[in-house]
């Protein structure tokens, strides 16, 4: 590639000295390839008649001039057909010529004929003489045209076409000459001559030409002639929107014209007509394009027929109708074209446009035709009309889809059945299409398109209205009534033949174009009126009927046989023409002030019926509409009105008949007979009951309100017959509670007929009843069931008071209860049951007396038993019996079914068997126990609740007098020891059958030990051995009662025997002990009653030995009773056990504090002696200890040995045998002697400049820290104060003269004096401690400092160790097992990282050198001037926290540079914008220099610390940081970060020249992204210049890129939950080049999608993440540091660094983690749960070594990035 050209001056030089030359032109080939263009037939004649109607033409006459055939002779004879004949197949064309009578042509006309594409200026012509004038060239090689008293004649010069003018003479017409190329071509005949007359008809539609005449020769083949009536002004409707949603066009006026077009042709077209195969009009592809160009193309010449199909012989068909063809025969069609005035208003742009590319301004108004047929001008055409007719008229009148007319017709449908003429419409070039491709152009003809639909719509509202003027004089439309059938059949042929007409058929070959036309129809205006039953209705209120509704006929429904067409489907399907919803008949219903007739309420409910079968209706729907309906019943007299609200029932015939009368709440049959059962019960009807039928029949027939006499079932018997045999043969269906409730109805009315009149049924009697005959018996219901009638209480026998009032009553025999029972039994079965229980209550039996005679007093049979020997025994009342007692006997039956008893209930035998005793009758008591057992089984004594007796009448063991009941007495002796009874012993046996239990329920064996304890040993036994027997009984509650009740006898008198009771106190079983007690048998309570006694007392809570608690309670009273048993020894065991279970004593909160108060703990306290216990002894040192009791504040805990060896004469200490009891004393309240010790130090040498050498205690401090890990690995967490870590960043070694420290012991005057070689020091308010040593140091001093603050509670045995891990070198420590390699290797690491920083910073520090020097060298030889070695104003293209990666980024270190000075720099110190980037101040020895820095786009500026943080005070340049201020730094650069909200970022290029030590030049690129949408929550911004220059919108990109952003966010929102950032921190943006990878703006962090796509998509696609997320990660990391500071300096690289260190664990494992949202990897996983803090795991930088800056960057940061990363995971 060329570099450097400038192609301007090339240009400019060009045009000054180049060589001029003009553009020539092939004319030949410019006009033939303009031809190629023209595809439809005919194009020629088109453009010459449209030429002539753009001259305000009347006439045009078409003239096919022939030449005779040279081989075949005219015919001699003088028949005018054969002469035609002959010239239609022998003769050759020799020219066509084409004449109109328009206006002659002017000279400016004459000018453009002779100029190609010049085109006509005139806005309101269509064309004349652009390109379409040189389509006769198609035909001619040299036209020529006249007109007035000009000629122009066309000739060929090679290829250069040029024209000659002439003055032949005066014309008043215009003539087109065009004669063929050599003559040869053939006239026109057969198809070919049908074709041009069809196209000649159809040319006559639009054009405002009267008249074309075609000739051949002298024979006038056709003469079209058009007339039309005067314009008629149609009305625009009042709602209809004029104006097109563009704004460009408006409908102004329009007209309707009628138009009669007449035809005359030769009857030689009938035989041509004949011929064709297809469609037979000039636009059929299939038959017209293969002649008509096979035509044009003999017109060209002879070459062109090689290719041609032969045409069918006309000779066969010419010859049949030779004697016809001259003659002629007219025909005339009909039809009406609706022309509208279009007022157009374009905009300037537009207009421009459009004059631009047509050559002309538009139109200010034009015009749009709507041609079409109404069914009246159909008939009229169709009238006689021969075939030819209708296949020539067939383009002119569309019976289908219509065509798109730009004057002429083009290939483009309308959709209608009507054509529409819209001469503004811009075409294609060959006119065939509409131009819909030009922007501007589209524009005009879209919008020509709606204003068609508007007069397309307004052309509906007039047929419309001229349909309702024909439906007005019909009655039906006057008077509100539906449109009978004839009068609807009379309009329905018109209203469908408009419909078909607006079928709106999808349009070709442009589907668009119906669409825009078909839009604006729609929605110009929102009434629109269709045809229904009821007229043209409103849209909205018509409906679709899908079944017969004529029950609302008020209802406006869409004709059956216009619901197929092309329009009604089409409303259907746009869900605004509906059909009928249950809505709509509610609707109808309510509001109609007309009832239903009979069979209209029948099809209403079969309509239901039908819809719930379907289930599509609901409950409440139907409930709706019945409630809506009233129907009148004419059928009945007087009407009746029926209210469907009102109905519930409906009748079943199988269970009343039909012919009855029902409740007014009851649908009459006849409605429902067509309906089943299933219907009903969906209409909400329920099934007349019986009961309800009858309830109804019998409040009428008392009140006789509603139904007539005849119809009164207690008056008239027949009718009472008739519904007791409807009820009858229904009665074994029906439940028995509507048995009952009918029965109860009816008992009481005289309902029954009978001979004696209407009874009620209780006073009649069947006719099987003949003991008298004057009885009431039933008649006339030998249909009527026997049990009904019997249900009703119809008696089948005589009443029981009857025969006692008829049979007893004055009559001399005597009679008895046994012949009563005698005849009970033989008619028992019909016996009512009233009767049945009148008897069981009457006294009617005699029982036996000792005479052998009848009572006299009378028992009910239910008080007497049945005679038997035994029952006699028992004393019980016998029914008196002559003779032999049967029991099987049907009297016996009886007499039981009575109640008589044929044995005593257990409760008469209990009380027989209790009065025996009592009346000291055993012999009856015996026999009464004895009939007890023997009839246990027989008589059902085993099975009562007898045991529930509480009469006593058992006898018991010890007393014959003595009776219980069967619960108080028990088979068991052992519960004799409690005081229970014992049933007698030869019942025990039987005691199962009199309901005695073995032992007494446990309950009441508790409470008898409680009430009544035992006194002595052998009672105790016996009591308590017998309860561990029921010890399974026992039950929790039980034992909390009887461990606390006094039970266990506890004999204070030691001599005395078990039978002697002696002094005898009680104790609860808790507070008893088992065995003999040993030592404590003289502070406890120990008893035994042997080994099953302890069982029970075991389970109440006695103990075998004595607890820790027990002895805790003990020590809360008498501790120094206890002290005496045990002596020290066993006492501190008895203490430390007690410390074990202390965790467990200590929830007793009342026990804790009274040991707290109580004098318990052992103490000892050393005094001192006048003489040595032993003189061997050289720990003794005359010193001996003494064990105290006392409470437990006043006992300390020796937690600091060296104190305690200075007061220890002082103190009483707690026991040091274990830490367990050391923690009891302290929870008991012991306070630590440590923390009543105060010290004073004495330090000499901590003031600043009179310190000694401080290298030992730096290197001390290196130990410490070193050491300090390895010591507390083996510590649990809870016995560490605070690791390693901790001390790193708090604990300091000073080297000091001397150290004096002054001890005492708080709350005495006694204090010592000690210097020592290291003490432990903490710094004034502040969390740092020091250790202070001397030069010549005691390390066991500085351990036992140290392990103050690494342990809890530090031991001697913790001193020594860490005293040897601080002087043992490392190597000694690995050889004694302890891992140190990681020490070693970190210390060789960190030196080899050292000496290559060291070497890196040299490298850097004369690269920088050489650089300048270059660049000042460049900047004096381009510029001349003085250039500043030390100053680099380069301009680089990344920006502050970018990585630079165009490779030009180069570190430079710089001098003397300085602020901006000036009004500019002052305003930006005052607003803040400097600190906004960096938090510290600027200081001298850093300054900046910024060019044009200033954002342009908005901005969101934000401090780098939150409102409660104030910035970090700037360090001066080379101090090192602490590591606590390394942590807040990359702390606050994790909280600063923010999300960018701004919908847009702009920034200029600026350039960063810091002055500092070993730092590098920092550059900011310019910016200019704008946002494009989200990618998983995570915001993405594209280059502005790249959519610009990429053409590429927004949307495209985020939908092209879905899959990959979607990754690449997914990594970003693992970096998020690295560092803990919001999610909306992270933003995605796209550029198409440079060299940046990802900014910081303003604390938001911008990362390149484009590195991401190169370098990591297909591993992520692929399903590796780990690398793609530790890059990301540390280029996260790179511009978090940028929150603190914006250059990369020393300060920078620190804070980097110490982000990397405190987070390289969460890298490492959210590497491993699963993608927080789905990817191209990973789709349908779950997001991982969020991450806790994660522990780093390095070690923070010394804060004495300031460390070195890294190398600066020089390519793109991915490589360092990924470097850094590397090297932070190998350290």
């Amino acid at each position: 590639m060329v570099v450097g050209l400038d192609y301007d001056r090339l240009r400019a030089e060009a045009v000054d000295i180049g060589e001029d030359r003009a553009v020539t032109v092939n004319k030949r080939s410019l006009i033939d390839k303009q031809l190629s263009r023209y595809s439809r037939p005919w194009s020629t004649l088109r453009e010459l008649i449209q030429n002539a109607a753009d001259a305000a033409a009347s006439r045009v006459v078409v003239k096919i001039i022939t030449t005779p055939s040279l081989r075949v002779p005219t015919p001699q004879s003088d028949d005018p057909p054969a002469h035609l004949k002959h010239v239609l197949h022998n003769h050759t064309v020799n020219k066509w010529v084409i004449e109109n009578n328009g206006h002659a042509f002017r000279p400016e006309d004459w000018a453009r004929l002779q100029e190609i594409a010049s085109g006509n200026p005139d806005e309101d012509k269509i064309g004349a003489f652009g390109v379409g004038f040189y389509s006769v060239f198609s035909i001619s090689e040299t036209p020529s045209v006249f007109s007035g008293s000009d000629a122009l004649e066309f000739y060929w010069k090679d290829n250069d076409l040029r024209t000659k003018r002439l003055k032949p003479r005066q014309s008043t017409d215009t003539i087109f000459q065009l004669p063929t190329r050599d003559g040869t071509s053939s006239v026109p005949h057969g198809h070919e001559l049908f074709s041009l007359c069809q196209f000649l008809t159809s040319s006559m539609t639009f054009v405002g030409l009267q008249s074309i005449e075609l000739f051949i020769d002298d024979w006038r083949i056709l003469h079209l002639q058009k007339s039309t009536a005067d314009p008629l002004i149609l009305g625009i409707p009042g709602g209809l929107n004029k104006t097109t949603p563009g704004r460009i066009m408006r409908v102004s006026q329009i007209t309707q014209q009628g138009v009669q077009l007449e035809a005359e042709w030769m009857k030689v077209l009938d035989a041509t007509a004949s011929l064709q195969t297809g469609p037979g009009t000039f636009n059929s592809l299939e038959s017209t394009k293969k002649t008509v160009f096979s035509f044009f193309k003999r017109t060209a010449g002879p070459t062109s027929q090689g290719n041609m199909k032969p045409v069918p012989d006309v000779k066969s068909v010419t010859d049949q109708t030779a004697q016809d063809i001259v003659a002629t025969a007219r025909h005339k069609t009909f039809f009406h074209v609706n022309r509208a005035t279009v007022i157009t208003t374009v905009d300037r742009d537009l207009g421009t446009e459009f004059l631009r590319l047509r050559k002309k301004s538009p139109p200010k108004s034009t015009t749009i035709s709507f041609l079409a047929q109404s069914y009246d001008e159909s008939a009229g055409s169709s009238l006689n009309e021969p075939p030819v007719a209708s296949k020539l008229f067939k383009s002119v009148v569309p019976d289908g889809n219509g065509h798109v007319y730009i004057g002429f017709t083009t290939s483009q449908t309308t959709g209608l059945a009507a054509h529409l003429e819209i001469p503004a419409l811009v075409p294609t070039v060959e006119r065939e299409q509409l131009d819909l491709n030009s922007k501007h152009i589209k524009t005009w003809n879209i919008e020509l398109l709606r204003a068609a639909g508007l007069v397309a719509r307004i052309s509906w509202s007039a047929a419309t209205m001229e349909l309702q003027g024909r439906l007005s004089k019909y009655p039906g439309m006057t008077d509100g009534k539906v449109l009978a059938p004839e009068e609807l059949q009379a309009v329905l042929p018109a209203v469908k033949w408009k419909y078909e007409a607006f079928d709106w058929r999808p349009t070709t070959p442009l589907p668009d174009v119906g669409r825009y036309v078909q839009d604006v129809f729609w929605d110009c205006a929102k009434d629109f009126s269709l045809f229904s039953t009821r007229g043209f209705v409103p849209l909205d209120n018509v409906r679709v009927a899908s079944a017969d509704l004529s029950f609302v006929e008020e209802l406006p429904t869409v004709p059956e046989s216009l619901l197929q067409l092309g329009l009604v489907q089409k409303l259907r399907k746009e869900d605004v023409l509906m059909d009928v919803q249950i809505d709509d008949i509610i609707y109808i219903l309510e509001k109609s002030k007309k009832t239903r007739t009979p069979m209209q309420l029948q099809q209403l409910l079969e309509y239901l019926a039908t819809r719930a079968r379907a289930n599509t209706i609901s409950q409440r729907e139907i409930q709706c509409v019945l409630n809506a309906t009233v129907a009148s019943d004419e059928e009945t007299t007087p009407t009746r009105i029926i209210a469907l609200t009102e109905i519930k029932e409906y009748v079943n015939p199988d269970r009343i008949p039909p012919d009855m009368p029902v409740p007014p709440t009851t649908i009459p049959f006849k409605y429902t007979k067509k309906l089943s059962k299933f219907d009903t019960k969906a209409l909400g009807f329920q099934e007349l009951g019986p009961l309800t039928w009858m309830e109804w029949l019998v409040e009428d027939s008392r009140t006789n309100r509603q139904l007539p006499s005849e119809q009164n079932m207690e008056a008239n018997a027949a009718f009472a017959s008739k519904v007791l045999k409807a009820l009858s043969q229904n009665w074994s269906n029906m439940s028995q509670e509507t048995k009952t409730a009918i029965t109860k109805l009816l008992e009481h009315r005289t309902i029954i007929p009978t001979k004696q009149g209407m009874k009620k049924p209780s006073e009649t009697y069947f006719s099987s009843v003949k003991l008298f005959a004057d009885l009431p018996v039933v008649e006339n219901l030998s249909f009527v069931k026997e049990g009904f009638l019997s249900a009703l209480g119809v008696r089948k026998t005589l009443e029981i008071g009857v025969v006692f009032d008829r049979l007893m009553s004055g009559s001399s025999q005597q009679w008895s209860h046994v012949d009563l029972i005698k005849y009970l039994a033989s008619v028992w079965d019909d016996v009512p049951t009233r009767d049945r229980e009148r008897l069981k209550g009457t006294p009617v039996c005699s029982s036996e007396v000792s005479t052998g005679k009848p009572s006299q007093e009378r028992y009910r049979i239910s008080e007497l038993y049945e005679p038997h020997d035994g029952l006699r025994r028992l004393g019980l009342p016998i029914l008196q019996w002559p003779g032999d007692y049967e029991p099987r006997s049907k009297e016996a039956k009886l007499l039981h079914t009575l109640g008589l008893r044929d044995a005593p209930s257990y409760t008469d035998l209990v009380n027989i068997i209790a009065s025996a005793s009592q009346s000291a009758d055993n012999s009856l008591r015996e026999f009464a126990l004895k009939y007890f057992i023997e009839n246990s089984q027989s008589k059902g004594y085993n099975a009562s609740p007898i045991k529930a007796v509480k009469t006593p009448f058992l006898p018991v063991q010890g007393s014959e007098d003595k009776l219980s009941a069967p619960a108080d007495c028990f088979t068991n002796e052992r519960a004799a020891s409690l005081g229970f009874s014992l049933i007698r012993s030869d019942l025990e046996k039987y005691a199962v059958l009199f309901g005695v239990q073995h032992d007494p329920p446990i309950d009441r064996c508790v409470q008898r030990l409680i009430r009544k304890p035992p006194r002595t040993q052998r009672r105790a036994r016996e009591m308590f051995t017998y309860m561990t027997s029921r010890i399974g009984a026992i039950t929790n509650q039980h034992v909390e009662v009887l461990g606390g009740a006094k039970i266990v006898p506890i004999t204070t008198l030691k001599n005395a025997g078990d039978e002697e009771e002696g002094r005898v106190r009680h104790l609860p079983p808790r507070m008893c002990f088992l065995g003999d007690g040993g030592d404590l048998a003289n502070m406890f309570d120990f008893v035994d009653f042997g080994k099953e006694a302890e069982m029970f007392l075991i389970r109440c809570g006695s103990k075998h030995e004595v607890s820790i608690s027990d002895i805790a309670h003990l020590f809360t009273q008498q501790p120094a009773m206890l002290m005496n048993e045990l002596k020290e020894g066993k006492y501190l065991e008895v203490l430390m056990k007690l410390s074990k279970e202390w965790n467990s004593i200590k929830k007793d909160k009342s026990l804790v504090d009274r040991l707290k108060q109580a004098p318990f703990l052992l103490a000892t306290k050393v005094e001192t002696l006048d003489q040595p216990f032993n003189l061997n002894d050289d720990d003794a040192k005359g010193d001996a200890k003494k064990w105290h009791l006392a409470k437990a504040s006043e006992i300390v805990i020796v937690d600091e040995i060296g104190s305690y060896n200075l007061f220890k004469t002082h103190v009483l200490a707690a026991p040091q045998q274990d830490e367990i009891l050391e923690h009891m004393y302290e929870e008991l309240g012991s306070p630590g002697l440590s923390s009543l010790i105060e010290e004073r130090q004495q330090i000499a040498g901590l003031d600043f400049g009179k310190q000694p050498d401080q290298r030992a205690a730096l290197k001390l401090q290196s130990i410490i820290r070193e050491r300090a890990r390895l010591f507390l690995y083996d510590y649990q967490a809870d016995s560490r104060r605070h690791d390693s870590r901790w001390l790193e960043k708090n604990l300091t070694v000073q080297t000091v003269r001397s150290i004096v420290i002054k001890t005492s012991l708080r709350g005495t005057n006694i204090q010592h004096v000690q210097e020592k070689t290291a003490t432990l020091r903490q710094e004034t308010n502040s969390r740092a401690w020091t250790i202070c040593v001397t030069e010549k140091y005691n390390m066991a001093l500085v351990s036992r400092a140290l392990a103050r603050l690494l342990l809890i509670r530090p031991r001697p045995r913790d001193w020594m160790v860490l005293t040897e891990f601080l002087r043992a070198e490392l190597s000694s420590l690995q050889e004694a097992g302890i891992n140190v390699d990681r020490i070693l290797q970190q210390k060789e690491k960190d030196a080899q990282i050292a000496h290559e920083m060291h070497q890196r910073q040299l490298e850097q520090e004369q690269r920088a050198r050489d650089e300048r020097e270059a660049l000042r060298q460049e900047m004096e030889a381009q510029g001349g001037r003085d250039i500043d070695p030390d100053v680099d104003v380069r301009a680089a293209d990344s920006m502050p926290g970018d990585f630079p990666g165009n490779g030009d980024g180069k570190g430079h270190e710089m001098e003397n540079t300085q602020e901006p000075a000036g009004l500019f720099g002052g305003f930006r110190k005052m607003l803040g914008f400097d600190s906004a980037r960096r938090p510290q101040a600027a200081t001298p020895d850093r300054e900046r220099i910024e060019h044009d820095n200033d954002a342009t786009g908005p901005i969101d500026p934000q401090r780098p610390y939150s409102d409660s943080e104030q910035p970090l005070p700037s360090e001066p340049q080379g101090a090192p940081m602490t590591p606590q201020q390394l942590s807040e730094l990359s702390r606050r650069a994790v909280q600063t970060t923010r999300p960018h909200n701004a919908s847009t970022l702009k920034s200029r290029a600026a350039v960063h020249i810091v002055k500092e030590t070993h730092t590098t030049c920092d550059a900011k690129p310019g910016m200019n992204i704008i946002y494009a949408g989200e990618a998983a929550n995570v915001r993405v911004f594209l280059d502005d210049d790249f959519i610009e220059t990429s053409g590429t919108s927004k949307e495209r990109f985020m939908t092209t890129n879905d899959e990959g952003l979607k990754s690449f966010a997914s990594i970003l929102l693992d970096c998020a939950n690295i560092y803990k950032l919001p999610r909306g921190s992270m933003h995605i943006f796209y550029d198409n080049d440079g060299g940046t990878e990802a900014f910081n703006q303003q604390n938001a962090i911008f990362f390149n999608y484009r590195f991401f796509r190169d370098d990591h998509l297909a591993m992520v696609t692929q399903g590796n993440r780990d690398f793609p997320v530790r890059h990301w990660a540390m280029t996260t990391a790179h511009e978090l540091a940028h929150n603190i500071e914006a250059d990369h300096n020393v300060r920078y690289h620190n804070v980097l660094q110490s982000i990397i260190e405190t987070h390289i664990p969460n890298i490492a494992d959210v590497s491993r983690m699963k993608p927080i949202i789905p990817t191209l990897s990973s789709v349908g996983r779950a997001a991982p749960a969020s991450r806790g803090p994660v522990v780093p795991t390095r070690q923070a930088v010394p804060p004495t070594r300031q460390p070195t800056p890294p190398p600066p960057r020089q390519n793109t940061p991915r490589a360092s990035g990924t470097a850094a990363l590397k090297g932070a995971f190998k350290r």
